[in-house]
Order: structure tokens, then C-alpha cells, then sequence
């Protein structure tokens, strides 16, 4: 049998490189404020792969994704071990886009903190007067760079895209830059509004993309899953204030509320945070989580 290791550590997950494809796998690792936390949550990478894979086949009308199968039975003998059972998936490989699309259908976190202080949100100016986790008139494309484990990423303007891109793909900087921006609206668009008529609001959410071998921009990486979004739930929800939420915007605020962590979580917060991540997959996807 043929051992594989990874080729590429990120915060969450681990790349094994298989050849002609690629099997990302989703650990059970939480991180927030740029710092892999020092705890598991048993059953995350599994929740998070399934999740992403209902909305890659959700809006496999809107952009080509990368994902192939999350059954290990097709995957190299080595990754039939209860380890890479549920947490792992075979994907395309791709030339990835170096920006982080970032979309935001409300305002709150960051943007909220921006906002106060200047009335804008990564530089863009919006009207006087809103409120906390108010639904913005129309979703904001509020792209970033991508930083490496320890930094923290960097927002950038459209504009700015355009030149990031073109260094990767000379000539292509601006046609990818568009595309990546309108895809990243189109799919949001869609999703929440699905979402929401599932209970669920999207506050805020990234994508990744990736170029394949024939030039075609693809959606890659993970999607709409607790750790790349903000969901909140429909209902009790009012502007004017923070909202509960089913991601990991539960673990942020232990986190602030407990400044001497050093980035150590107590069991009842690993439980209530995979519970939530359970709720969300049920709501969404009308299943019950489930591991083989």
C-alpha cells in the first residue's frame, strides 16, 4: 500500500497530492483570530466536508467545482481508514486564485467596526444610520488577500484584485478578477436566499477559485460551512444588536470574553459548538449529521 503525506498543512485542513487529483481532508482543528486553537472538535472536518459537498452540487449551475467524491472507496487504499472516513474529499486539481472572495449581505464583525469608525466597509462608503447585523440594500464584494498561518489577511479593492490576479495569471488579471467577483455574488445570492428559507440567515461568507488546465475558473476549497460563514438564525432575529449564530463566532466571543485562553477552549464550549455546527447541516440540508 501506498503511503501519502501531506503536501500542504493550512489551519483546518490537510492536502494530500495523489497524482493526477488532489484528497482534502478536513481535520477536526478549530481557528479563530488567525490561531489554530490548542483543542479538536470531534466530528468538525467531517461536518464541514459533507456541508461543502450539498452546496457544491447545490450551485454546480452557477461555476464548476472541484469536488469529484467524498467516498474513500474512491481514494487510494491508504485513505480507507476510519480517520479519512466522512472528513475527506477527492477534488480536482487547480491553480488557485490568490484572493480571498469575500461577500457580506449584512453588516456586522469587522465591517460593523469599520463602519463605526468611519462609515465604511473595506473602504466602501455606505449610508448613514445603519444599524448591527442590518441586511445591507445589496451584498458587498469585499475581497482579501491570503495571508499565511499566523498573519492575518488583508483587505484589498477590487482594483487591487485585478493586479494580485495578473501577477499569477499575466493577461488574465482583470477577466478573472471579474469573474471571480460575479460568481462569488451569484452564488451568495443564491444560497441565502435558500438558506433563509430554511431558517438560516448568511450573514457574511468567503469562496476560493482556482484555474483549471483549460482555463476555466472553478470554485475549489471548502463552501458555506460554519468556519468560512456567519449564519444566524431567522428567527429572534432583529437589527440594532449582535446575533446567536450556529458558526464559530461562538467560539471568537468565549475567546474574547477569556483573554488569558491562550487559545485553550473548556469541553462545554468544544460541545456547544459542534452541536451547533449539527444544527446548521440539519437546517440546511434537511439531514440529520451522520458518520459511517
Amino acid at each position: 500500500m501506498t503511503e501519502y503525506k501531506p503536501v500542504k498543512s493550512g489551519k483546518v485542513r490537510e492536502i494530500y497530492d495523489i497524482g493526477d487529483s488532489l484528497i482534502m481532508v478536513a481535520t477536526d482543528r478549530i481557528s479563530a483570530f488567525d490561531h489554530i486553537l490548542k483543542n479538536d472538535v470531534r466530528n468538525k472536518g467531517a461536518v464541514l466536508t459533507q456541508m461543502s459537498k450539498f452546496w457544491f452540487d447545490f450551485t454546480k449551475d452557477i461555476v464548476p467545482n472541484h469536488m469529484i467524491s467524498i467516498d474513500t472507496a474512491d481514494m487510494p487504499e491508504f485513505f480507507r481508514k476510519p480517520e479519512f472516513d466522512g472528513n475527506s474529499m477527492l477534488c480536482k486539481k487547480l491553480h488557485m486564485i490568490p484572493v480571498e472572495c469575500i461577500v457580506r449581505g449584512y453588516i456586522t464583525g469587522s465591517g460593523w467596526a469599520g463602519y463605526r469608525e468611519n462609515g465604511m466597509v473595506c473602504g466602501i462608503k455606505l449610508p448613514e444610520g445603519l444599524q448591527e447585523s442590518q441586511k445591507l440594500e445589496t451584498p458587498l464584494y469585499t475581497p482579501s488577500t491570503k495571508a499565511e498561518i499566523g498573519d492575518h489577511d488583508e483587505n484589498v479593492s477590487f482594483e487591487k484584485t485585478i493586479d494580485v490576479i495578473e501577477k499569477e495569471f499575466p493577461g488574465k488579471g482583470r477577466e478573472y478578477a471579474e469573474k471571480v467577483r460575479d460568481y462569488t455574488l451569484a452564488l451568495y445570492n443564491k444560497c441565502a436566499e435558500y438558506a433563509l428559507g430554511r431558517g438560516i440567515i448568511i450573514a457574511d461568507t468567503k469562496f476560493e477559485f482556482g484555474v483549471n488546465e483549460d482555463g476555466e475558473v472553478v470554485l475549489g476549497d471548502e463552501m458555506l460551512t460554519p468556519d468560512s460563514s456567519r449564519f444566524w438564525p431567522l428567527e429572534g432575529y432583529e437589527a440594532g444588536k449582535s446575533q446567536p449564530s450556529y458558526d464559530k463566532q461562538f467560539v471568537r466571543d468565549w475567546l474574547k470574553s477569556n483573554p488569558d485562553s491562550d487559545y485553550n477552549l473548556p469541553q462545554d464550549v468544544i460541545d456547544k459548538t459542534i452541536d451547533k455546527y449539527k444544527e446548521a447541516f440539519k437546517l440546511l440540508t434537511g439531514k440529520d449529521f451522520q458518520v459511517k
